[in-house]
């Protein structure tokens, strides 16, 4: 009740339910920008719903919430398909700050994906609404988070990103790797699209800042 009158007062359109079973049925019928979702709910729990969600292909974003802080916890809820993780108690403003971080990263991939659902480069292709790449027609075995890498550098495209930059959008800001993972991920990103990936073309290294996707 607290949340969803403090929500509402943010200007939110705010529905809640308050079992398990009343969640998932809304999460998986309606349509929402966010879903926030408590780990402990009667009948059930978060993790079961955060599961079922996105075996179900609902890809609202969702941030859960929980009383638990112990890591395992973290890396459990994000492996199931949750976008961020939130751990009581915590201040409202920090819960509104991540709702709007959600909600941006939605609306960018939304507008993306409606703007062009296929790119080419080269002699790779990415067919975003199947999450496929090939190249030279061939299949191109991606991970989700290289895929989401990926796609972050087509979106952004001439542009010099930074590690930290990488890390907030395509792992999340509350996300537990530090930004040496970003390079090892763009190492194997690199193994898989670049013809030379020890002289990258497309996934190029701004020395001092990031990297930047010259595709």
């Amino acid at each position: 009740m607290t949340l969803t009158d403090r929500l509402a007062s943010e200007g939110f359109d705010v529905d809640s339910a308050t079992d398990a079973h009343s969640g998932l049925t809304k999460a998986t019928s309606g349509s929402y920008d966010v879903i926030v979702l408590d780990v402990m709910l009667p009948g059930g729990n978060g993790f079961d719903i955060c599961r079922t969600v996105r075996q179900k292909g609902v890809q609202t974003p969702i941030l859960m919430l929980t009383a638990r802080g112990q890591v395992v916890d973290k890396v459990v809820g994000l492996k199931l398909g949750a976008d961020d993780y939130l751990v009581k108690p915590f201040e409202m403003a920090e819960l509104l700050a991540r709702i709007e971080a959600l909600l941006r990263r939605s609306a960018s991939t939304a507008a993306a994906a409606s703007a062009s659902e296929s790119y080419r480069f080269g002699d790779v292709a990415i067919d975003f609404r199947r999450a496929e790449v090939t190249k030279n027609g061939a299949p191109v075995e991606l991970s989700a988070r290289e895929f989401k890498l990926l796609r972050y550098f087509v979106e952004h495209r001439g542009a010099a990103l930074s590690r930290d930059e990488l890390l907030n959008e395509v792992w999340g800001y509350n996300a537990m790797p530090s930004t040496r993972t970003v390079d090892v991920h763009i190492a194997w990103l690199r193994q898989k699209i670049e013809d030379n990936p020890r002289h990258p073309q497309l996934i190029l290294t701004v020395h001092g800042l990031g990297y930047k996707f010259a595709g």
